[in-house]
C-alpha cells in the first residue's frame, strides 16, 4: 500500500512539474496574433498625476513592439477627465504628439452642457461625443479593449 502511494506521490509531482509556470526569464508576454488591435482609455479624473499616467500609459502601448502598426486608440474624457483637453492645462504638446499618430481625442457634450464650459476653452483639435458612457459602451460592444488606468 505504502508503496502505491509513493507511486502516486510521485506521479503526481511529475505531473505539477510537467505543467508548472515558465521560467521568468523564459516568459516573453502574450503573443499579438491579430492583425489589429483597438483600445478605448477611459479618463474622468482631473488628477494632473491621473492625466499624465493615463497619457503615458497610451504612448508605452503605441510604442509596445509586439503592437506597432496594429494598434488603434482613442481617449475619452468626461467628468473631471476634461481638464485633460484644457487650454490652460499642461497636455497639449502629449495630446498633440498622440493625435499626429493617429489617436482619437474625445470630449464628453454632456460635461460640457453639465457644467457649463464653453467648447472654446478647449483645445481645437479634440472631438466631441454625446456621452462619454455611451462612447464606453458603444466601443466595448464593438470590440474594443477598455481601458481605465
Amino acid at each position: 500500500m505504502k508503496i502505491l502511494i509513493c507511486s502516486l506521490l510521485l506521479m503526481v509531482a511529475g505531473v505539477t512539474t510537467s505543467f508548472g509556470q515558465a521560467k521568468p526569464q523564459d516568459f516573453t508576454g502574450a503573443k499579438a496574433a491579430l492583425k489589429n488591435y483597438k483600445a478605448l482609455y477611459v479618463l474622468n479624473s482631473g488628477d494632473e498625476k491621473k492625466m499624465a499616467g493615463t497619457l503615458r500609459n497610451m504612448k508605452n502601448a503605441l510604442e509596445d513592439p509586439r503592437l506597432k502598426g496594429k494598434l488603434e486608440l482613442e481617449l475619452i474624457a468626461f467628468g473631471d477627465g476634461v481638464a485633460v483637453y484644457a487650454q490652460n492645462g499642461i497636455f497639449e504638446k502629449t495630446l498633440r504628439e498622440l493625435q499626429a499618430r493617429g489617436v482619437i481625442l474625445a470630449q464628453c457634450e454632456n460635461t460640457l452642457r453639465e457644467r457649463h464650459i464653453e467648447k472654446s476653452t478647449l483645445f481645437d483639435f479634440i472631438s466631441y461625443v454625446p456621452s462619454g458612457n455611451g462612447e464606453i459602451i458603444i466601443r466595448a460592444y464593438q470590440g474594443w479593449a477598455v481601458v481605465h488606468p
